[in-house]
């Protein structure tokens, strides 16, 4: 299984579609972390970007994410990528919690204030 969090300085970056980095963990079916890559997406906004398509051909299939818009959601969704919203903090401390089940999608949505491009 592979998980992509929005990275900013080691921890889950606070909004998705300004993320400058994505890390993408590699699990094992025993829940090990087999590999660790830094993913640099590219220009555009969330949902304006083809970040989805990236991830996809990588083999994510679950992003940790902080606060996304449903555009975004939408999107990643098209690629066969679920989102669980919400997250904050160390990024390691963050999957280690959600593999203990201790993280579970808090339905709130990005209102795009200040993005640019409200609605999308």
């Amino acid at each position: 299984m592979k998980i992509a969090i929005p990275t900013a300085g080691g921890h889950v970056d606070e909004h998705f579609g300004h993320a400058r980095t994505f890390t993408i963990f590699t699990l094992s079916n025993s829940g090990e972390v087999l590999e660790e890559e830094t993913f640099y997406p590219p220009s555009g906004c969330g949902c304006q970007s083809t970040v989805g398509v990236t991830m996809q051909a990588k083999g994510v299939s679950l992003m940790l994410a902080g606060n996304i818009g449903q555009g975004a959601i939408t999107k990643m969704a098209g690629h066969g990528i679920s989102v669980i919203r919400g997250c904050a903090g160390e990024i390691r401390d963050v999957l280690t919690r959600w593999q203990r089940g201790e993280i579970t999608d808090q339905d709130i949505l990005c209102t795009h204030d200040g993005c640019g491009h409200q609605g999308n």
